[in-house]
């Protein structure tokens, strides 16, 4: 008993106020993020102006798969997450390194059966999305083969950087985040522009910055005293709760497989609708998707600093500290939404401009914005409160918040609206689809944020 309370004097999570404590995880989290989505965007650029629409247009048909390879990390990291800080604040260091080290194991195996099916099914898979355009096609197999065979890294590095803000080192995440990406901006512009190496140049710039990532945190870890040893890969198995870290980390990983489906989606339903408008339709919702990328990455840092907070109290069995993380958390993501609502409607013009000097590109980027815009604020809330059920290991609720819109709802409106409404009818299924999302968010949140926290975890099995 004396050993667990001297574990949580010296814990951050579990004595700094609140409002200090979201600041110091939220603001590193989105510094992090949002230097990713200034990558995403930069690199957008490089190859809209440098290489030409084509290009623009492969990258945009593979943003499904490399939203895949997201989603596998946050299935590896998020579940590992959510185990890793409850056990953390609990004092429990022991479990919490084996957990670490299981994570390892799950990233070994998937990173191999990602690389044989790519090669079984990937041609096959970007020539039909290409829709009989073999340029396009070539360019997407290109930039993908090198993102793929690359993928153990950005694995391999995502729980590792999860490990690190789930042990209060959001800070030093940022830090390295912003060297990482500066170097991977510089290696894109290096590839892509200097080389001439085209969209090759693109992944292989990525891919390198992300090899320097991984180098730079397992030395951090290597000297640090304050974290969890690298010897725990050594001494502890790399097989175990494989099924355990899946479970939690399904419903978000699916979410972001959702949004590849909804890309997909859209994209099979301009093939059969826009005719001759498509090559710059597809161009147009690819720079589309980097902007919301962009905008949606802050959020995901919000609700990651809101996951490891409630995961460290629940843990410790402070559920007030836990329900206050969430207020806040979910009032700061609705005041980021609004503000990018605002941007999206009234500055479709600018924001395409930046990709492509194509004027249907432009006016399309536009076209589509607006209808999207219209009831985005809800989103980052509903995201705050998804991740907040997933720190109590309640796998549930954050599928019902995570997976019906991007599965269900967005597929559906799409399929019934474009039958009637054409193209047009593709964008106004976004604001639909978030309508209903926000009724069930509230019917959730209403029945359950009033008993949920110290009961609801301790329904939970501890490893």
């Amino acid at each position: 008993m004396s050993t667990r309370h001297a574990t949580q004097q010296v814990n951050p999570f579990l004595t700094v106020p609140i409002g200090r404590l979201f600041l110091l995880n939220a603001l590193p989290m989105t510094v992090v993020m949002s230097m990713g989505g200034v990558l995403n965007i930069v690199d957008g650029v490089f190859v809209g102006h440098f290489i030409g629409s084509d290009a623009l247009a492969a990258v945009s048909l593979a943003f499904p798969v490399a939203m895949v390879l997201s989603a596998l990390s946050t299935l590896t990291g998020g579940g590992m997450s959510s185990l890793m800080a409850r056990h953390l604040g609990a004092g429990d260091r022991i479990t919490a390194g084996r957990v670490f080290a299981e994570t390892h194991g799950l990233v070994l195996a998937i990173s191999v059966g990602l690389v044989v099916l790519w090669e079984v099914v990937g041609t096959t898979l970007i020539g039909s999305m290409a829709a009989g355009n073999s340029k396009i096609a070539e360019l997407a197999q290109d930039y993908l083969r090198i993102i793929i065979l690359g993928a153990p890294v950005q694995l391999m590095l995502g729980i590792h950087a999860d490990a690190l803000r789930s042990e209060g080192q959001a800070g030093l995440i940022a830090t390295l985040s912003v060297l990482i990406n500066l170097f991977n901006i510089g290696a894109n512009w290096l590839g892509i522009v200097v080389l001439g190496l085209g969209v090759s140049g693109s992944a292989l710039g990525t891919v390198a910055a992300q090899a320097l990532g991984l180098v730079l945190v397992l030395g951090v870890r290597r000297y640090s005293k304050r974290l969890l040893p690298l010897s725990v890969l050594r001494t502890q198995s790399w097989l175990g709760a494989w099924l355990e870290i899946i479970r939690l980390g399904l419903p978000l990983c699916l979410s972001f497989i959702g949004i590849a489906v909804v890309a997909s989606t859209v994209m099979l339903f301009l093939r059969l609708h826009a005719g001759a408008e498509y090559g710059a339709l597809v161009a147009a919702y690819g720079v589309v998707t980097r902007l919301l990328s962009f905008a949606f990455l802050p959020q995901m840092a919000i609700a990651l600093a809101t996951q490891s907070i409630t995961g460290n109290n629940v843990g410790a069995g402070r559920n007030d500290r836990a329900l206050a993380t969430l207020r806040l958390a979910m009032s700061v993501a609705f005041l980021w939404c609004m503000s990018v609502a605002l941007i999206g409607t009234v500055a479709g013009t600018t924001l395409g401009s930046w990709f492509s000097y194509d004027p249907a590109v432009i006016d399309a980027v536009t076209e589509i914005l607006r209808p999207m815009m219209l009831l985005y604020v809800s989103s980052g809330p509903i995201l705050v409160l998804a991740l907040y059920f997933q720190s109590l290991g309640q796998s549930g609720r954050t599928a019902a918040l995570t997976l019906v819109k991007p599965w269900l709802l967005t597929p559906l409106f799409i399929l019934t609206l474009s039958a009637g409404f054409g193209v047009r009818g593709i964008w106004i299924a976004f604001p639909l689809a978030e309508a209903i999302m926000l009724i069930i968010a509230v019917l959730i949140a209403r029945n359950v944020l009033s008993t949920t926290g110290t009961q609801a975890f301790n329904a939970e099995e501890h490893r």
